[in-house]
């Protein structure tokens, strides 16, 4: 049977880190013309929301004055075959190492999705939500790995006591290498190999976007789906 896991978090306007807020009125504040017969609900909305809330994507531009924005990312670089690795040992400041994700990540292949679990998605926005973080060999290795895009069950990678600003970060972006941050569920995933798909908000300027990630497994199962969105897939419009 194939087993398919929603990676994103349910989200509350009102109650996020960072900003998420709605506002209801009816469609003819919007659309003077259209009316709508007395007694029957028809609405649109207004949202106002940070590009960080929730299970989000970075693009190079969050980081690197001239990196590309969010609708240039290629969306190739978010559907594949992915590599789930595992350091749930870890506990707040801890670095993961380059030594270790080597070890640990021997069933990373050349151009995978690298997806590092924490298990911390269980404490989203609580006070116990607080991660360790990659050092910068094991960023190195990552990309030397060639990564289409690297994920994480937290908040973050990056070292908060170290010297540097946002090492990790474009170190990624350098390699045009997208980062998606405040997975959920990894935990939930049976096997280290899934297949997953991601996609973004095509809005021009955007450093970031809100996404609602999917994984899919056994991958044996679904190989026939890789195949579709491999380098001989015809893409049009992305």
């Amino acid at each position: 049977m194939i087993h398919i896991v929603n990676l994103s978090h349910r989200l509350q306007p009102g109650k996020q880190r960072f900003k998420l807020e709605i506002k209801r009125a009816p469609v003819e504040e919007y659309v003077p013309e259209y009316k709508v017969p007395d007694g029957e609900w028809y609405i649109m909305e207004d949202l106002e929301v940070c590009t960080h809330v929730g299970t989000h994507v970075e693009s190079p531009y969050h980081a690197l004055r001239h990196g590309m924005h969010i609708a240039d990312v290629d969306i190739r670089r978010l559907i594949g075959e992915a590599a789930v690795v595992d350091f749930s040992d870890k506990g707040y400041q801890e670095a993961i190492t380059r030594s270790e994700i080597e070890k640990r990540g021997r069933h990373v292949s050349n151009g995978d999705i690298v997806l590092i679990r924490t298990g911390l998605s269980r404490y989203y926005g609580t006070q116990r939500y607080r991660r360790p973080y990659l050092d910068t060999e094991a960023v190195q290795w990552l990309v030397e790995q060639e990564i289409k895009c690297l994920g994480i069950d937290c908040s973050g990678i990056e070292n908060r006591a170290a010297a540097g600003h946002e090492v990790n970060h474009k170190t990624l972006f350098r390699n045009e290498t997208p980062l998606i941050e405040d997975i959920n569920n990894l935990d939930k995933l049976k096997e280290n190999r899934v297949f997953f798909i991601a996609l973004t908000l095509p809005i021009e300027g955007l450093d970031a976007s809100l996404i609602r990630p999917i994984a899919i497994e056994p991958l044996i199962a679904v190989k026939q789906l890789a195949g579709v969105f491999s380098e001989l897939a015809e893409w049009e419009g992305f």
